[in-house]
């Protein structure tokens, strides 16, 4: 085998066996056993919400073995398909070998970010909120772009979503959007995406064909489970109920089922619109609403951290990317440098590459 292919196969192969150190391969086929077990339990769906949690982690680290187990089967593979072609002087199998082992680098390299997620609420569920900024109808309609965009993501990784509220804009495009991405990691992996999005384009709402610079915040917060203590006192909130619309005013029921939370102390405003029912609603507000006041109290311990640190501020937060569709393609991550050339492909949910980056990026320190 030629030395440099040997050399890059044990490179790989070391990396492989750092990815499955730290994933702790004994425990994850004991926590695949213990659910296993719960699973099977006769009364599981008597708790329907537990019940599909349990299935849910079941199936995630199912996939995660079969993942690290698959790649390490594929690494062996081509190592015999490198012998096999150089044996038979067979250029099209080494040709085929050298495609497979520029794939297994990616994905190798794609599996030990997910290892780089360790933080305290990294493997919760994501709660996603998007809301346009400066730009007028052009920024309404980039939100609703950047919102269609991560549902697209979920979408190709068959992660299930759940839209809570989306504020129409009159125009075009959306005021605002909450949704939930119901996958293990998904907060980890989104929060990278935190902070203001821009937008170059010719504006197609501008008659005279004018270039528009525009702007959409996006906020990522875990959501909540059980063992989260977020007291909220009644006395605290504001809780206001209207008929839930759709686009162009349309209305979607004829109830007054809508609710909206405003929790007083903070200013915090939450709204959900998606159920039958005016309970249902003012439940999946509750939801979201301990979520933000979870990540607001995750703040402000960072900030604490940060100022005994001495850390002056970063710029999360502040614009991380850039979507420039004229003069010339091209999207950007201004923190990261990842950029791509085709913005069709990034805003239809091909944005791995920008994640991945950005968690690498976040755990360097930057």
């Amino acid at each position: 085998m030629n030395p440099d292919v040997e050399a890059d196969l044990k490179e790989l192969s070391a990396t492989l066996a750092n990815v499955e150190a730290v994933m702790d391969l004994d425990k994850l086929r004991a926590d695949i056993g213990a659910l296993e077990a719960e699973a099977a339990r006769p009364d599981l769906w008597d708790d329907a919400e537990n019940a599909q949690k349990v299935t849910s982690q079941l199936s995630h680290k199912q996939g995660e073995l079969r993942r690290v187990g698959g790649l390490r089967q594929r690494l062996d593979d081509v190592a015999v398909l490198y012998e096999l072609a150089e044996d038979a002087e067979d250029a099209d199998s080494a040709a085929e070998a050298d495609a497979e082992r520029a794939k297994l680098r990616e994905d190798i390299s794609s599996l030990e970010v997910r290892t780089l997620l360790s933080g305290e609420y990294d493997e919760r569920q994501a709660l996603v909120t998007i809301r346009s900024e400066a730009g007028g109808v052009d920024a309404a309609d980039f939100a609703e772009m950047l919102m269609r965009m991560y549902l697209r993501w979920a979408e190709r990784h068959s992660y299930p979503t759940e839209v809570y509220d989306t504020s129409y804009a009159e125009e075009a495009g959306i005021k605002s959007a909450t949704f939930q991405v119901k996958a293990p990691y998904a907060y980890g992996t989104l929060s990278v995406e935190q902070g203001t999005h821009r937008l170059v384009r010719i504006s197609p709402f501008d008659n005279q064909g004018r270039r528009q610079t525009s702007f959409a915040g996006v906020e990522v917060v875990p959501v909540v489970e059980q063992t989260d203590h977020v007291d909220i006192d009644e006395k605290d909130l504001r809780v206001d109920v209207y008929r839930s619309s759709g686009p162009g005013g349309q209305g979607v029921n004829t109830t007054d089922s809508a609710v909206r939370l405003t929790h007083i102390p903070t200013g915090i405003v939450v709204s959900c619109q998606n159920e039958r029912s005016q309970l249902q609603n003012k439940a999946s507000a509750m939801a979201v609403l301990q979520a933000k006041l979870l990540e607001k109290r995750r703040q402000e311990e960072q900030a604490k951290i940060n100022a005994l640190k001495g850390d002056g501020g970063s710029s999360w937060g502040n614009q991380m990317r850039s979507y420039v569709l004229h003069p010339y393609q091209m999207v950007k991550d201004l923190r990261t440098e990842h950029e791509v050339g085709n913005p069709s492909s990034v805003l239809d949910g091909d944005i791995d590459g920008f994640l991945e980056a950005g968690i690498r990026w976040r755990r360097q320190g930057n």
